[in-house]
């Protein structure tokens, strides 16, 4: 039996699609590799959503492929799909190049590939009904898992790639991820992160009308103990019915991830977004008079085509007043055959770039402070600890809280002992430390 290992790189989208893969693979007769040296075929799943990623992925392949001279290394994911036929010419050290949309084709090009014919196979997707997402291998920390609702973006922002790489909008049947859901409850997932490009346009391929709330209090009404998060909601889909759903539904978790961008309106308006300062901090406002106890994420980005000085101050001004528990950011990236490629020439954004990374490590400066106090909240008061991992050889266990989402945000370091990966265990928060809570096991 031919043996395989992904190595996954990218968003949680792309780590759903690894899954798949995994499932596929398995249950046509390959085994499964928890290491790349024991394997036969190396899968590198690769993002491909601006420049450091493509960087990264790259990177990563040539890394595989001196390690293991002799193996089979491909590359799939965001990054083939998006440069499949360029990457075979580009990149003759890859044994064959697989895209990210009809994910059952994998055990025709993983047969290929072993037989040497460097396949490149990007396929479109198959019909909605004929998709099995199904998953028996996730590589989240225990009891938790990601499930993805929709594919693709109809929001055309003018630097985003996401639609080049996936495509528009794909909703996934109702049907289909209220199944996926029960399953993933029976096996002991205690926390559900629903995921796609804006959770909100959910459906609106079908009727364009959004069917993401009737989705969420269904899912909401399922059986068993678990939590639901949401993870990205586009800020102009945000609506009021949301954040009553939300503060109505009694799994879902008080945690928003909007990410803004930027909030300066002379941005926005070339990035094909509506909002300004004003009407996101109206929104940020709206969401903690209805939920005080809220958590809201954001992602900002630094050196769009035009970005003045009176925009980053805009922007400063804006992350000061939301006072965000969490904030990500990330300096523009020129995409080729997006819209806003055509704003500015490449030397153009190597001194915008140099710019905007000092604004970044400046709005970075900022938050940190924002996030230690905003953290101080949850000190003497008691939270459900979903435990990830033990610390070896001590009374510690490392968790998070429902203010922190896997793998973005900080953690919560727990002293107690017993306690199982995948538990939920209620604990007392002591003290903050940096971007971590401190919390001990009291129950």
């Amino acid at each position: 039996m031919s043996k395989f290992y992904v190595e996954n790189l990218g968003c949680a989208k792309n780590q759903v699609d690894s899954e798949v893969v995994v499932r596929i693979l398995e249950e046509a007769g390959w085994v499964f590799c928890d290491t790349p040296a024991d394997c036969d075929l190396i899968i590198v799943n690769t993002c491909g959503f601006i420049e450091s990623a493509k960087k990264e992925s790259i990177d990563t392949f040539f890394a595989f492929r001196r390690e293991f001279p002799q193996k089979k290394i491909v590359m799939s994911g965001c990054l083939a799909q998006r440069y499949g036929e360029a990457l075979r010419d580009s990149l003759p050290e890859a044994d064959g190049i697989f895209g990210n949309r009809d994910l059952s084709k994998v055990t025709v090009f993983a047969s290929d590939v072993m037989d040497g014919k460097r396949p490149v196979l990007c396929p479109d997707y198959p019909d909605p009904e004929e998709e099995n997402d199904r998953r028996t291998r996730l590589f989240n920390y225990p009891a938790s898992a990601y499930l993805k609702i929709s594919e693709g973006c109809n929001h055309r922002c003018a630097y985003c790639a996401i639609p080049l790489i996936r495509g528009a909008l794909r909703s996934r049947p109702e049907a289909s991820v209220l199944c996926e859901a029960k399953r993933l409850i029976e096996t002991g997932i205690r926390e559900i992160n629903i995921i796609a490009q804006d959770l909100a346009a959910y459906g609106y391929d079908w009727d364009g009308k959004s069917h993401f709330l009737q989705l969420l209090e269904k899912l909401d009404s399922l059986d068993g103990d678990f939590a639901i998060r949401l993870l990205y909601i586009h800020p102009d889909w945000m609506s009021d019915d949301i954040i009553c759903a939300v503060k109505r539904c009694k799994k879902v978790l008080h945690y928003f991830d909007i990410p803004f961008q930027h909030a300066s309106e002379h941005v926005l308006k070339p990035m094909k977004r509506s909002g300004n300062i004003d009407s996101y901090c109206a929104l940020v406002e709206k969401i903690r008079s209805e939920i005080p106890d809220a958590v809201i994420r954001t992602t900002l980005m630094l050196g769009f085509p035009g970005e003045s000085e009176e925009d980053f101050e805009t922007l400063r001004e804006f992350v000061k007043r939301c006072h965000f528990t969490w904030m990500g950011s990330f300096v523009y990236s020129l995409e080729e055959d997006t819209e806003a490629f055509a704003l500015t020439t490449g030397k153009e954004h190597e001194v915008l770039a140099k710019k905007a990374l000092l604004r970044q490590r400046e709005l970075e400066k900022i938050q940190q402070k924002i996030t230690e106090e905003e953290l101080e909240k949850f000190v003497g008061n008691t939270y459900k600890v979903l435990i990830e991992e033990n610390v070896e050889g001590e009374d510690l266990a490392i968790g998070r809280i429902y203010a922190q989402a896997p793998e973005v945000d900080g953690l919560t370091v727990v002293m107690g002992r017993n306690m199982v990966p995948g538990g939920v265990y209620t604990c007392g928060i002591r003290r903050v430390n940096g971007v971590d809570l401190e919390a001990v096991r009291i129950d």
